[in-house]
């Protein structure tokens, strides 16, 4: 399990037909992720088709300094506006494309494709498509994430409240 507390996980019978769902394009695809119980988020804001991904750590290494873990989302569904001020993370495109906002500008990242994502840089993104990417980067710690949405920011530390004290 990712080390985000269960509590920002959508609901059961939501997660379960979206399990569902992801593993059947994922088995379309002939790609098998780690056998690690995966994160499904929707940022706080109930839609989790339009905006929320999975996530499927394979290591989140604290100690030795580095994070993998892999990120799908539906077509256009997406992750909102954020960003890490100590996390650098750099992406890799597995399968389908993302389009990818970073700062002030628009991206769009093909299958093969990375991204190197320094901390400060706002970003988010959506898929074109199913879409299927890897991340390689420092270790996650949810307390890093800072949400362009006070509504996401809101949802985020009510739900780590404690966590860490």
């Amino acid at each position: 399990m990712s080390d985000v507390p269960l509590t920002l996980q959508i609901g059961e019978k939501e997660r379960e037909q979206a399990l569902g769902e992801c593993f059947d394009q994922l088995q379309r695809w002939s790609i098998h992720l780690p056998p690690s119980e995966p994160l499904l988020i929707d940022f706080g804001l109930g839609n989790f088709r339009k905006v929320g991904l999975f996530e499927f750590c394979i290591a989140n290494e604290v100690e030795a300094g580095y994070c993998g873990k892999y990120m799908y989302v539906y077509d256009k569904q997406m992750c909102p506006r954020h960003y890490h001020r100590v996390k650098h993370e750099t992406f890799f495109v597995v399968r389908g494309g993302f389009h990818v906002g970073l700062d002030d500008e628009s991206l769009v990242l093909q299958e093969g494709q990375t991204l190197a994502i320094e901390p400060g840089r706002v970003h988010s993104f959506a898929g074109i498509g199913p879409s299927l990417m890897l991340e390689l980067s420092m270790p996650c710690d949810p307390l890093d994430n800072y949400f362009e949405a006070p509504e996401t920011m809101n949802w985020l530390h009510r739900n780590l409240k404690g966590q860490n004290e």
